[in-house]
């Protein structure tokens, strides 16, 4: 592989880890507003954590994507 290839599979699986962790936010956002994961906290919590992953799915990749344009690593 040259080396360009191996700068993009590195990206690709940054990209694909950043949005597998905004998924599990959101599933974590979800159990907590359902009152089975932390029942003790508050339902804002939940919230918080469903809009932040649901904001991370789709926000993390156009980050990335102008970080990367940009040349800075």
């Amino acid at each position: 592989m040259s080396p360009s290839d191996d700068i993009a599979a590195k990206r690709f699986a940054l990209m694909n880890l950043a949005r597998f962790a905004s998924v599990a936010l959101v599933f974590v956002g979800i159990a907590n507003i359902a009152g089975k994961l932390l029942p003790e906290a508050k339902p804002f919590l939940g919230y918080a954590l469903f809009f932040a992953g649901v904001g991370g799915f789709y926000g993390l990749p156009i980050v990335l994507k102008r970080r990367w344009r940009t040349g800075d690593e």
